[in-house]
């Protein structure tokens, strides 16, 4: 019986493929998202209020995967650019409510050709694309279920 030692080999890991992935990807994301004003990490937080405001912080970081550590040094910055604004819940003065402001929701506009030009990048049709999306939800959920 031949052994093989094929997953010992950097390029045999799954995990550094995905690595590779995301960091090329999110390079490529910089040019782009510069003249926003924003870095990948606060595009992905626009990403999500733009999506469903207001969100109380906690709420925001459910849903990006993020503690409150790494989430309010970026939502800090993005208050400090007068694209989004935190306010005590009135229900619960324990929660901080997230909400866009008028140059947030305007930014909005300016995000569609980001994700036009990354579109044309990633060189792969709609179909592969909502398949891949679809092999790397599997993915992170077999890991999240244990």
């Amino acid at each position: 019986m031949k052994k093989s030692l094929d997953f010992l080999y950097l390029d045999g890991q799954p995990c550094f493929k995905l690595y590779l992935a995301s960091k090329t990807i999110i390079q490529s994301y910089g040019p782009l998202l510069k003249p926003l004003g924003l870095t990948y990490p606060q595009y992905l937080v626009m990403l999500v209020l733009w999506e469903a405001e207001p969100m109380s912080v906690k709420e925001l970081g459910n849903r990006l995967h993020l503690d409150s550590g790494t989430l309010s040094p970026l939502l800090k910055k993005l208050q400090d650019k007068k694209i989004v604004e935190k306010v005590r819940s009135k229900e619960d003065e324990r929660s901080v409510v997230i909400s866009l402001t008028a140059a947030g929701k305007k930014l909005k506009e300016k995000a569609f050709s980001v994700q036009s030009s990354i579109r044309q990048e990633i060189c792969l049709n709609d179909q592969r694309l909502n398949e891949l999306t679809s092999m790397l939800d599997e993915f992170t959920a077999s890991f999240q279920d244990k």
